[in-house]
C-alpha cells in the first residue's frame, strides 16, 4: 500500500515542456508527479508565449530565471548547472513530441510524454535506439493503466482463471466531440489539423488506451492482422476520422475489436475492456474505475472491489487509502509518475534488476501505440481492408 513513504533517496530534479495556464493535461502531469515526492518542479517552458510562461511558473513556484521561452534553451541552460534538471515530462501537441523528445534525450534527460510519441514508427524506434543508446528511461502516459484493478485482472488472466483468451473487446467512445466543438476551441481545434496531429484523430488520441490496456493484461497476446475502417462524421475533420473500427486477428487465433469514437452522442467517456476466455470473462470500465466485473460460466457474477484483501499482492501495492474509498484518475496517473520515478532511479544507479521488474507504459508501449494507428490508417486507407500487422 502506498502511504508516502520515501521511496527515491532525493525526488527528482523535474521540468515540464508545455502544460502551461488553462491545460488540463498540465495539472494532472504536476499533480500525479509531485504527489508522493518523486518529483521536484524546478524549471519548464510552459507555453509558447514566453512571458505567459514566465509568470505561470511562478505562480507554481519556479524561480523566474528557470521559466525558459523554449525548450531548447531549457535543455541547454540546465546543462550548465550542477543542480540542473534530471527529467522532463512533455504535454504539447502532437507534433512537436518527436523533436522535443529527441532533443531530450540527446540532452541527457529521462523523459515523460504525451501519446503519441510521433508520427511514425521509424521515428518511434529511433527515439527507441537512442534512449537505450544513452541509458534513459521514456516513459509514456497511458494513465489509465495505473488503476489497481487492472494490474487485478492481468493476474488472474495470468492465473488461467479465464481459460484460453479468445475475445478483447474494448472501446474509448466519448460524446463531447459530436458536432465541430473545434470552431469555436482552438485547444481542440489542433486535434483535428493533421499537420498537428497526425495521420490520425481517434485512433492514436483515444483508441490506443485501451489498446495498452490489454496488453498489461495480456502481455503474450501479439497482433497478427488488422482491418480498420474509419469515418469523418464532422465533415470538416477529414482526412482525420472522428470514429473507426479495428478488427483484429491475433497470433494463436483470438480475436479483438477496438472502438473508437468521438461522436458517440451522450457518451460521457466510455472507455472499457472486456476479456473473455473459455472459462470466464473480466470487464473493467473508467466510469466505475474501482470496480471489476468476474462472470464464470454457470455461476453468478462477481464484482471485485479495490482496496480488498482478496484482490492479488500486486493490485493491492498500489492501494492508497484502502477499501471503501473512491479513487480515480488523479490516484492512476500518481501510480505511473512514482513508478517513472523508480524506473529513472533505477536506471542512474543501473540497477538492472530493479528496472527489470517495474511495470509502466515504457518507450516499448510508445512504439507499438505508433505502430498500431499506423497499420489502422494504411487499413482503412486501403479501403478496409485485412492487412499484416507490420
Amino acid at each position: 500500500m502506498i502511504n508516502g513513504a520515501k521511496l527515491t533517496a532525493a525526488p527528482i530534479r523535474w521540468a515540464m515542456v508545455g502544460g502551461g495556464q488553462g491545460s488540463q493535461i498540465g495539472y494532472i502531469h504536476r499533480s500525479a508527479a509531485l504527489r508522493d515526492n518523486v518529483f521536484q518542479l524546478v524549471a519548464g517552458a510552459f507555453d509558447i508565449d514566453p512571458q505567459r510562461g514566465r509568470d505561470f511558473g511562478t505562480s507554481l513556484g519556479v524561480e523566474p530565471a528557470r521559466c525558459y521561452a523554449d525548450y531548447q534553451t531549457l535543455f541547454a541552460e540546465e546543462a550548465k548547472r550542477p543542480d540542473g534538471i534530471q527529467a522532463v515530462s512533455i504535454a504539447t501537441p502532437n507534433g512537436t513530441h518527436f523533436a522535443i523528445c529527441k532533443a531530450a534525450l540527446l540532452a541527457g534527460l529521462h523523459v515523460v510524454c504525451e501519446k503519441p510519441l510521433c508520427f511514425t514508427t521509424a521515428e518511434a524506434e529511433e527515439l527507441q535506439t537512442l534512449a537505450a543508446s544513452r541509458g534513459k528511461i521514456v516513459g509514456v502516459t497511458y494513465g489509465y493503466a495505473g488503476h489497481q484493478l487492472i494490474e487485478q485482472a492481468r493476474q488472474m488472466i495470468a492465473a488461467g482463471e479465464l481459460g484460453e483468451i479468445r475475445i478483447v473487446n474494448m472501446q474509448f467512445a466519448h460524446g463531447f466531440h459530436s458536432a465541430a466543438v473545434e470552431e469555436a476551441n482552438p485547444a481542440t481545434r489542433w486535434r483535428v489539423d493533421p499537420k498537428l496531429a497526425g495521420p490520425s484523430y481517434v485512433l492514436g488520441d483515444v483508441g490506443t488506451h485501451p489498446l495498452y490496456l490489454s496488453e498489461v493484461m495480456l502481455p503474450a497476446l501479439k497482433v497478427q492482422k488488422l482491418m480498420c475502417s474509419r469515418q469523418s462524421f464532422v465533415a470538416s475533420r477529414a482526412p482525420l476520422e472522428d470514429n473507426a473500427f479495428t478488427l483484429m486477428q491475433y497470433h494463436g487465433g483470438a480475436m479483438g475489436f477496438v472502438w473508437s469514437s468521438a461522436v458517440n452522442a451522450g457518451s460521457m467517456h466510455g472507455q472499457k475492456i472486456r476479456v473473455i476466455g473459455s472459462k470466464a470473462s473480466l470487464e473493467w470500465w473508467d466510469e466505475r474505475p474501482n470496480q471489476l466485473s468476474f462472470e464464470v460460466q454457470g455461476r453468478p457474477a462477481q464484482v471485485l472491489e479495490r482496496g480488498m484483501d482478496y484482490l492479488h499482492p500486486a493490485a493491492l501495492h498500489d492501494d492508497r487509502i484502502g477499501s471503501g474509498h473512491p479513487e480515480g484518475l488523479f490516484e492512476a496517473w500518481s501510480n505511473l509518475y512514482y513508478r517513472f520515478a523508480l524506473a529513472m532511479d533505477a536506471s542512474d544507479r543501473d540497477d538492472q534488476a530493479a528496472l527489470a521488474a517495474i511495470r509502466y507504459p515504457d518507450i516499448h508501449a510508445g512504439v507499438e501505440g505508433v505502430r498500431w494507428v499506423e497499420n489502422c490508417v494504411r487499413s482503412a486507407d486501403a479501403g478496409g481492408v485485412w492487412v499484416d500487422y507490420q
